[in-house]
């Protein structure tokens, strides 16, 4: 991972209200994610809230769910034991090239996160009920991040964390939510549990799958939070949402991937804005109203949807690399984690310096994007 250079002498940028850090999910790619925690972190910016889904989830735990000071060294532990063993990844990629590195990973796991399930490999008829109706067993998981996350400080609300999963059975959306309830190292292998490489986790005997099968963006639910709040948005994206035209079936399987995973990030931005735009409306139109009719309650029912809130999005988005193709999400090798690690600190680096968020916008506009 990058080398660690704090600048003792840099000052904080000027930030006006609240910091989110709204994280993807996309297995391996997670590692661009910590990079861009690490830029950051450095530069004296934490977040106020976290909010992921599947190995966005997982990093968000580890920032969420240490102190200030030892969050960094926490998502470098834990990058550093889910990457491939050395060894056994050098054989392979010297000597068969990447595809054969990755059909390790699929083979044997992950050290540190999964294993493979020998029950999900009998043969996908076979009823082994939802809890273990999976190739891979998390169990390791479990034991990684219970080694490196603090419970208390998790659940302390100071910063805040936000899980996305969806439930099997109703097929609904749900944001497990810090500030509201408390959190444990189910609900975020419950956010991680994409089917059918892992089993769904129970929370309160309901069994949940990864909230990406859902919607793999969750910013729309920091767009709809209440109450709203100014807030400057580290919107990180892993997905590659346009892309050229593949001409293969292997092109166009690592395409689909991409477009199912961006989760429509561009829509959803495009109606929050109408819908915030509306707000500054409303309040621009209730100060033309005279004091008599302001004072009556339906008047005040109606100027309440109104509202003075700008949300900036910092949208970082990682780079394709090189090679890689529909698997790359499992690339765990040490040489892939470190690109990907490298890109997000450098990106995110770069758009701190050029502090977009401090420019002059449009006064009406809710949602101004960077």
């Amino acid at each position: 991972m990058t080398k660690r250079t704090p600048s003792p002498t840099y000052d904080r940028p000027p930030i006006l209200g609240q910091v989110v850090l709204v994280l993807q999910g996309g297995g391996a790619l997670g590692a661009f994610q910590a990079g861009v925690y690490q830029a950051m972190n450095e530069r004296g910016i934490e977040p106020d809230w976290v909010i992921g889904t599947s190995i966005g989830a997982i990093n968000g735990a580890l920032i969420t769910g240490n102190p200030v000071e030892r969050r960094l060294d926490r998502l470098k532990d834990f990058w550093t034991r889910v990457t491939a063993g050395r060894s056994r990844e050098s054989l392979w990629s010297e000597a068969l090239g990447q595809v054969f590195a990755n059909f390790s990973i699929v083979a044997g796991g992950v050290p540190g996160f999964f294993t493979p399930r020998p029950l999900g490999w009998q043969g996908i008829r076979s009823e082994t009920g939802i809890d273990c109706a999976s190739y891979y067993c998390t169990d390791a998981l479990y034991q990684t991040l219970s080694e490196l996350i603090d419970g208390d400080v998790l659940n302390s609300g100071q910063p805040r964390l936000t899980v996305g999963a969806v439930n099997v059975r109703s097929g609904a959306m749900r944001y497990f939510d810090s500030r509201t309830e408390t959190l444990g190292i189910d609900h975020i292998r419950a956010s991680g549990a994409l089917p059918p490489a892992f089993g769904a986790v129970r929370i309160d005997s309901e069994p949940y799958w990864d909230g990406g099968i859902y919607s793999n963006t969750p910013i729309e639910a920091v767009l709809d939070d209440r109450p709203r709040r100014d807030s400057l948005i580290f919107a990180v994206q892993v997905w590659q949402p346009a892309g050229p035209e593949p001409s293969s079936i292997w092109q166009v399987m690592a395409r689909q991937k991409d477009i199912q995973y961006a989760s429509r990030t561009v829509s959803h931005l495009a109606r929050q804005r109408q819908i915030h735009r509306l707000r500054h409306i409303i309040r621009e139109l209730s100060k033309h109203l005279p004091q008599d009719q302001l004072e009556r309650r339906d008047v005040q029912e109606l100027t309440a949807y109104g509202c003075g809130t700008t949300m900036h999005v910092l949208h970082l988005q990682a780079p394709s690399i090189d090679g890689e193709n529909h698997m790359k999400d499992i690339d765990f090798t040490s040489q892939g984690v470190q690109m990907r690690w490298n890109a997000g600190y450098a990106d995110a680096l770069a758009a701190i310096e050029r502090r977009a968020w401090l420019e002059r916008s449009d006064p009406i506009e809710g949602i101004v994007e960077h």
